[in-house]
């Protein structure tokens, strides 16, 4: 199967699947007993070129965790070298202990990957928050790790970060520009907290283009808003969320700004932080189904709040899971989230086939719209008054599942 699986994700015409890390990285993930079921749980990534450029995107949690503090405090974000990554815990809500264990985790990774500068090291945890890091553990996998580190150590390391994940996300993929081949690599985790404004959870992609510090910050920040900043599991914002982009020009292929270089290596960017949030959104905790809301209008304010209030409705979301077409929660949501115009002029459509004109019922065939809500995938359309405005939201079904991982989660 294409790792571009979703019709709504256009795959780039000029790259191709490949394997392992692109030129100058090199990757690991072990096992360290931060897991009690013996999974692998401690991950570390290196870029061995010292002029590696980079750039990031944290939670906008006003709790956030003690590895997000520390990266925005002290790390040089636009000159990252290594990842450190554990799961299981995600050392959040843990005082001072936190940070110091979280600059412990970034010492320890300096000096295995040999980066010297703890500042080029970045960290990250995720997992059960308000419990303190078993730091023994922590700091003999990252040596354990150290050992371990090779060029197509990439999927290890995505095995390495998830936590209630079904499946690891991972993709390679070389991309042919005007001005030579560059590769191209991300491994994500995510399955629950999810929610836009931010929401990544975990993410970290590798190139081995030449990107200005500038040229990579403007990528990342453009193709972020079009990807994580789009997805809803449950509404619920991580403290933990980050996605680090690192650069290690090792390929010899500078990407220039404002060039066809780079018009074509951000859309393939584009398409794999898109297709990465589509995977994290389909892999929400217990989910079947994934739904696609675009909402239309003249007021871009209103057509993002009736976007996010249909993504994160409990109704909607058990009615996708239930593969139920029951439109009428739609249009709760919707009035939920725009009391100010009423009585409103309210257009909705499922998979094409419009069931509400001007607030009101629209004959349809009932039959054919059952089995539309059936497949995989479900697009809901909704028209609000006037023209310009555009809010395209993804989100996953809630079913039993959901309650169940959580209801149980740290017992």
């Amino acid at each position: 199967m294409s790792f571009f699986d979703s019709r709504w994700i256009e795959t780039p015409r000029h790259a191709r699947t490949t394997h392992g890390l692109p030129r100058g990285f090199r990757a690991a993930g072990v096992a360290c007993g931060v897991k009690p079921s013996g999974a692998k749980d401690l991950g570390l990534l290196v870029s061995d070129a010292a002029d590696t450029t980079s750039a990031a995107r944290f939670t906008q949690s006003g709790t956030p965790a003690a590895p997000v503090l520390l990266n925005m405090e002290r790390c040089a974000l636009h000159g990252l070298r290594a990842v450190v990554v554990n799961s299981g815990n995600a050392n959040a809500s843990t005082g001072r202990k936190g940070l110091d264990d979280a600059a412990k985790m970034q010492g320890a990774g300096a000096v295995a990957t040999q980066v010297g500068n703890e500042r080029l090291v970045a960290v990250a945890s995720t997992g059960v928050i308000g419990v303190p890091l078993p730091m023994t553990n922590i700091t003999k996998g990252i040596v354990a790790a150290s050992k371990e580190l090779r060029p197509d150590g990439d999927e290890d390391f995505a095995e390495a970060i998830r936590t209630t994940d079904a499946f690891p996300k991972t993709v390679s993929l070389e991309v042919a520009l005007e001005t030579g081949t560059v590769r191209l690599s991300a491994e994500a985790k995510g399955a629950g907290m999810i929610s836009p404004g931010f929401a990544t959870l975990l993410v970290f992609v590798q190139t081995d283009a030449r990107l200005s510090p500038e040229t990579a910050d403007l990528l990342l920040g453009v193709t972020v808003k079009r990807s994580f900043e789009r997805i809803s599991v449950d509404g619920q914002l991580s403290p933990s969320d980050t996605v680090i982009l690192q650069c290690s020009g090792a390929s010899g292929v500078a990407i220039e700004q404002e060039t066809p270089d780079e018009l074509r290596f951000g859309e393939t960017l584009d398409a794999v932080l898109r297709q990465l949030a589509l995977l994290v959104v389909k892999d929400g905790e217990g989910a079947r189904r994934v739904g696609r809301v675009v909402v239309r209008g003249g007021d871009a304010e209103a057509v993002h709040r009736a976007a996010r209030a249909v993504a994160n409705s409990q109704l909607v979301k058990t009615a996708l899971y239930g593969g139920d077409p029951n439109w009428g929660r739609i249009s709760q949501a919707v009035g939920m989230a725009l009391p100010g115009m009423a009585p409103l002029d309210l257009d909705i459509a499922i998979e094409g086939v419009q069931v509400c004109a001007h607030g009101a019922f629209v004959p349809h065939d009932a039959d054919a719209l059952n089995r539309a809500v059936q497949q995989p995938e479900v697009e809901y359309e909704i028209g609000l008054p006037g023209d310009g405005a555009e809010a395209e939201l993804y989100f996953s079904d809630l079913g039993h599942e959901y309650v169940t991982i959580n209801a149980e989660y740290t017992t």
